[in-house]
């Protein structure tokens, strides 16, 4: 059997001196779909994410994308390998305009970024019309499409959210994980930390519950949307 796309395999460790956060901690995704990390508050999700791109002290496991070991790689030699990861927060920069941050995206980039901003902004028509305005004078939704597109400008073969739709309204967040589906659908992987789990793991192809830096369910998103014991635990029944 072939290895996915991306695999955090058996990760272990925390931030400098700390105790280990994550324990043997394994996350995985396919060329092209959805993996959707979520549990309980503490559970280790963002810090499963932080590891996979670099920011974590590892003192066990690896990192391996498209069969190459990059356990060892800084996060920006990282990027440079095609992963794009957007935080939860300091995600743009606000003084500057929509257009201004999606440039600011493509910074690694020598050719021309023309086509990729056509093809943001084709994503995301609201930065189109918005694209000579301040991002931070965006609402919380529109800032998180900013922050998404400006990882989309790197070209990345691997995109990373954490906590995508933190803050924003049920409608924003339907319409954010709709943009999410479609990303997907160009062939880039996502892998994404998620508050709002019954509503990620219904676009996942794959979801991990974490609970105390462990693995604790794995499965398709739809096996664990119906697996009884998950969803008495994690998704309020």
């Amino acid at each position: 059997m072939s290895e996915p796309f991306l695999i955090g395999e058996k990760m272990t460790g925390g931030y400098g001196k700390g105790p280990d956060i994550l324990h043997e901690c394994t996350i995985a995704v396919e060329k092209g779909e959805i993996a959707v990390i979520v549990g309980p508050n503490g559970a280790g999700k963002s810090t499963a994410m932080k590891a996979v791109f670099g920011m974590l002290d590892m003192r066990g496991g690896s990192v391996r994308l498209d069969g190459e070991d990059i356990t060892r790689l800084t996060p920006q030699a990282r990027v440079a390998k095609g992963m794009a990861f957007v935080p939860q927060t300091s995600n743009i920069f606000t003084s500057l305009t929509v257009e201004e941050n999606l440039e600011m995206g493509a910074f690694l980039r020598r050719d021309d970024i023309g086509e990729t901003m056509e093809q943001v902004y084709g994503l995301f028509p609201i930065l189109r019309e918005k694209r000579h305005q301040a991002a931070g004078e965006l609402s919380g939704g529109q800032r998180q499409q900013v922050a998404v597109g400006r990882a989309l400008m790197t070209q990345p073969t691997l995109l990373m959210l954490d906590e995508p739709t933190a803050g924003v309204s049920p409608i924003v967040m339907d319409e954010l994980f709709d943009r999410i589906i479609e990303v997907a659908r160009t062939g880039i992987s996502i892998l994404m930390v998620e508050q709002n789990a019954r509503q990620a793991l219904a676009i996942a192809d794959k979801g991990y519950v974490l609970v105390q830096g462990r693995n604790a369910y794995t499965g398709t998103g739809r096996e664990l949307l119906d697996d009884p014991e998950v969803r008495k635990s994690f998704l309020g029944g």
